[in-house]
């Protein structure tokens, strides 16, 4: 499973973010600008200030799930709108780990329920980061006595 990010130019720094977060690196050739797409006679030209905005970037955050994002700028028609309509959830590893992570995405963003042990036997809590976009991190001890 993927998730698809549309930033209304911010791309690049949300995604150095996650890469800080979840302490990986961006798959393939890294960053895509839509300076780098080649000269298409069926398309126009890429104005120079949208030139190093993101084109395409993948960066794998945890349990094989790969985050994508672009750069949904209003130049060629996308309007980017925060909304509620996603949540990234995330599934930690440890205890400690799921700790971490909800508390670095929590930096400059809104705790919407903080993360604590839960009646269904996780450690879990939601918030939306500094970006407006939705996570919950998810920890489930399957070892763990009942």
């Amino acid at each position: 499973m993927t998730n698809y990010l549309n930033f209304p130019g911010n791309t690049e720094e949300a995604f150095h973010f996650y890469r800080s977060v979840f302490r990986t690196d961006f798959s393939g050739d890294g960053i895509h600008r839509f300076g780098d797409l080649p000269p298409d006679a069926n398309h126009p030209p890429v104005a120079e200030n949208v030139k190093q905005m993101i084109l395409h970037i993948e960066l794998p955050i945890t349990g094989g799930h790969v985050l994508m994002g672009t750069d949904a700028h209003e130049e060629m028609g996308f309007t980017v709108t925060r909304g509620n309509n996603m949540h990234i959830s995330v599934e930690p590893e440890t205890r400690e780990e799921a700790q971490r992570s909800f508390d670095e995405l929590s930096v400059g963003g809104e705790i919407t329920m903080p993360i604590q042990d839960m009646f269904w036997g996780a450690y879990f809590g939601s918030l939306t980061d500094r970006f407006g976009i939705n996570w919950m991190v998810n920890f489930t001890n399957p070892t763990a006595p009942e």
